[in-house]
């Protein structure tokens, strides 16, 4: 198997400076460009695999609060390593009022210095950590969860925006 170009080993963003704009596709036929988000903040969230138990419990999660986190000026995106098919069909078997972006050549995770050498039974493989970032509208990273437990994350997030000073619309 042939080495990925992007194997380089990446270097994370620090918190509070900008980042360079990056696009990407995502589901509807759209793409994502981090310059010019119409959201106060952007919730970026990366995940290993659509259809799997802790990210279908995730995705969902991030669903069902939705609504809350749109009326905290938040914009959410899922990221996986995952097709456009994929996402498309992820997005609709559970109904996500939100968008995922694709990066099958991890360009995007390695930005987030997300991938990782992981344990899966008992056997060493290169994977996404599970892992939450905020950016604000001037396109930094003003917040990130590393190494996410599902349970109650999506609550960690909320937590967060709640507790930043509000703008008048």
């Amino acid at each position: 198997m042939a080495e990925s170009p992007t194997a380089a080993p990446a270097v994370a963003p620090a918190l509070n400076t900008r980042l360079d704009n990056f696009s990407a596709a995502m589901t509807s036929g759209q793409t994502f460009e981090l310059d010019g988000r119409p959201a106060r903040y952007t919730v970026l969230y990366f995940y290993p695999k659509d259809n799997t138990p802790g990210c279908t419990t995730e995705a969902m999660a991030f669903r069902d609060h939705h609504d809350e986190l749109t009326a905290l000026g938040a914009a959410v995106f899922g990221i996986s390593r995952d097709s456009l098919r994929s996402h498309e069909n992820f997005k609709g078997k559970l109904g996500l009022p939100f968008e995922l972006i694709s990066d099958p050549d991890e360009l995007v995770c390695n930005q987030f210095a997300v991938m990782k050498m992981k344990n899966m039974y008992g056997k060493k493989v290169r994977g996404v950590e599970r892992s939450t970032f905020i950016i604000d509208a001037d396109g930094k990273v003003v917040k990130e969860w590393r190494g996410v437990k599902v349970n109650d994350h999506v609550n960690e997030v909320l937590e967060y925006l709640k507790s930043q000073p509000r703008v008048a619309d």
